[in-house]
């Protein structure tokens, strides 16, 4: 049998409950009773991990109801932060919905928002393709068109390898736990992250390119563990 219990049972016994966002705990339980459905419907998926405070997920998700979230004038508007000054990404369209948003801090204690917008499902004209290409495995590169065209790797960490040694050497030699290590350890970690968007910027820019370049792209459908053990 699943337990049915609501975040709010527990809130007089632990009252820290109450400093967070009331929909932001009710999706963790709804996380949490997904996890058990899981694990009750196929044992192999595995029992759910228990969170520990020590390695917490820095994350959360809540939901929009009578105006708790307001985007305007390069300010966000969350439930319990109140205003937050923000760098917008890119311009809302006002025809779009918003349902939700997902607050996240990466190693470098950078704080990131996804807001999720619904929108009506745009009429699309179905034309005729013209152009295809396709994309064979590389070892080497990212991948080998049919062209003979190949995507090499920008190799963003051995650019930046001298610079993270050089931090990490330094963090090395710092007392754990003064505020001299904790200072040095986010010098690292805003290095990891950097080469992280890095890596991303460039496989959403490749793939963005050869969406707009051509009607069909094929792709061979590789094993990539058996491949590995030859």
């Amino acid at each position: 049998k699943n337990l049915s219990v609501t975040p709010a049972r527990y809130k007089s016994e632990f009252p820290w409950l109450k400093e967070v966002d009331s929909l932001a705990l009710c999706n963790a339980q709804l996380h949490l009773q997904t996890a058990y459905k899981n694990f009750f419907r196929d044992v192999s998926v595995g029992f759910p991990k228990f969170k520990s405070k020590k390695k917490p997920v820095r994350s959360y998700t809540t939901n929009y109801v009578n105006g708790n979230i307001t985007l305007q004038n390069g300010k966000l508007k969350l439930p319990k932060a109140g205003w937050v000054r923000i760098r917008q990404h890119r311009k809302i369209d006002e025809r779009y919905k918003l349902k939700g948003a997902t607050i996240t801090q990466e190693a470098d204690e950078r704080y990131y928002v996804a807001l999720l917008y619904s929108c009506e499902e745009p009429v699309h004209e179905i034309r005729k393709a013209e152009s295809a290409i396709g994309l064979d495995f590389s070892m080497k590169e990212l991948y080998v068109d049919s062209n003979g065209n190949h995507a090499a790797y920008p190799h963003f960490f051995q650019k930046s390898q001298q610079k993270l040694a050089r931090e990490q050497h330094k963090l090395s030699h710092c007392e754990q736990g003064s505020n001299r290590y904790k200072k040095q350890k986010k010098k690292v970690a805003r290095i990891h992250t950097r080469i992280a968007h890095q890596r991303k910027d460039f496989l959403h820019k490749e793939s963005r390119k050869i969406a707009n370049s051509y009607d069909i792209v094929c792709i061979e459908n590789l094993n990539m563990k058996e491949m590995s053990q030859d």
